[in-house]
């Protein structure tokens, strides 16, 4: 009897469809949202573009979401260039459904009390699925993902590995407006987040077409 054939038995890839990608982009917002707003319960951090609006927000004030979507915009030119028109229309939809749920967050759920290694573990942990789902749905949650995906795809180099790298750069940034026992909780929460993508999407592995 031959050896059956590596090919034998698979399963025949399909795309996506329009409803998939919208319970993909819609898990993908509550769970970010959910995490952004668990790391600002306790004044804390976390890395990528949604640092830097950690950050604004924490130095002027101004809402995060708000932040959040003006910090990503510079980042959308490396989308359209180098991922094409489709991912970044995708990522723009991304990142305004997720900078408006996270403006309205403090309206719709608020936290009396969070231990702060719990916050720092589960938001990194929901930011990590939530970036996820965006990126297996043809999308990204904007900035340093961008470029990560792009860095993945293009030469196959690690997305999680290089949104770790860039998010403890931000977060070292940081010092001088967080408290630094937060910012040590910050750098596990961003360890989480980068985690999520390392062991979940990797060269050869499902990519979300």
């Amino acid at each position: 009897m031959s050896a059956s054939s590596p090919s034998q038995g698979a399963i025949p890839v399909t795309p996506h469809t329009w409803l998939d990608d919208v319970q993909g982009f819609l898990l993908g917002t509550v769970f970010v949202a959910l995490g952004v707003s668990l790391f600002g319960a306790n004044g804390q951090m976390t890395g990528g573009t949604a640092g830097i609006a950690f950050l604004l927000h924490y130095v002027t004030g101004w809402s995060i979401g708000l932040m959040f979507f003006f910090a990503n915009v510079p980042f959308f030119w490396l989308a359209l260039q180098r991922m094409g028109v489709r991912f970044a229309l995708r990522s723009l939809v991304a990142v305004t459904l997720l900078s408006g749920l996270i403006h309205v967050m403090p309206h719709l759920v608020a936290f009396v009390r969070i231990d702060p290694l719990y916050s720092a573990i589960t938001g990194g942990l929901l930011i990590g699925m939530g970036g996820l789902a965006f990126v297996r749905h043809g999308a990204s949650i904007g900035g340093v993902n961008i470029l990560a995906v792009y860095l993945q795809n293009r030469h196959g180099i690690s997305a999680g590995k290089v949104q770790i790298m860039f998010d403890v750069t931000i977060l070292i940034a940081s010092l001088f407006v967080v408290d630094p026992l937060q910012l040590l909780y910050s750098v596990l929460g961003a360890v989480m987040v980068g985690a999520v993508l390392w062991f979940n999407h990797k060269p050869g592995r499902y990519m979300g077409y």
